[in-house]
């Protein structure tokens, strides 16, 4: 029998915490599906949530002052949810004692959203890849013309697919429909700076999910990808360092509404 009992915030805090079960976690995410703001905000606690694990599993004897920046940062959050009490004396003593977080310099500061994967990347990763391949490949043909406009409610309408507000000074090289595995997706072709492209690929997979950002290289990509709702995104280069990567695809994933 399906629930009708109403989603509460509650509700979106067990899902966070792994505490529902199969049916209830359905019905959250169901509810997570048509709204993508609350969708934003669970992807940005299950972040936080990881946060705090890591620093608490892997303490180190040397404080940090981005351990203490990191404990306000949690801290703040977790004392809008009364039902953390227990964590958020956590993220204070996280401050007091001045742990480290485990592989900092990899990560960098509450960097926890950069993550190596270490199971294969989803399908979409490999068609991101892909797309940016072909895409380079594009550019050096004179006889296929670069598409340098493009209209987001057009793309979204035709394809269901939510693409992020670029920055006004970023450059749009090419934009194109690419065939997937799961049907229509987007690739936009961008230059930040000079000299510096990227791909974004965006695609739906099938399935709803909130998937904080791992990274992937391969043969000298790298591509940082992340999933929020029903749309899955993924920000692909061979020349931008990893660092400023995923700093990109953080602020994108921050501009999908």
């Amino acid at each position: 029998m399906t629930s009708v009992d109403p989603i509460l915030e509650s509700d979106l805090h067990a899902y966070v915490d792994d505490e529902l079960d199969v049916a209830r976690r359905i019905e959250v995410e169901a509810y997570l599906s048509e709204r993508p703001a609350a969708a934003a905000q669970v992807m940005a606690d299950l972040r936080v949530r990881d946060e705090l694990r890591m620093a608490l599993a892997d303490q180190k004897p040397r404080p940090r002052p981005e351990t203490r920046e990191a404990a306000r940062r949690v801290e703040s959050i977790l004392a809008r949810r009364q039902v953390y009490d227990v964590f958020r004396r956590a993220a204070v003593v996280l401050a007091f004692v001045g742990i480290g977080w485990a592989g900092h310099a990899n990560l960098g500061p509450l960097g926890a959203t950069e993550v190596v994967a270490s199971v294969p990347p989803p399908v979409f990763v490999e068609e991101a890849l892909r797309a940016h391949r072909t895409t380079l490949l594009r550019e050096r043909m004179p006889s296929q013309p670069e598409v340098t406009e493009y209209d987001r409610a057009d793309i979204r309408s035709a394809t269901a697919i939510v693409l992020p507000v670029l920055p006004q000074d970023w450059k749009v090289i090419d934009a194109q429909i690419f065939p997937s595995a799961y049907g229509p997706s987007v690739e936009l072709a961008v230059e930040p700076d000079a000299g510096q492209r990227l791909s974004l690929f965006a695609v739906r997979p099938g399935s709803f999910a909130v998937q904080k950002m791992l990274f992937t290289e391969k043969d000298g990509t790298r591509a940082a990808y992340w999933q929020i709702g029903e749309v899955a995104y993924a920000l692909v280069s061979n020349s931008v360092p990893l660092d400023r990567l995923t700093t990109t695809a953080r602020k994108l994933a921050r501009e999908i509404h």
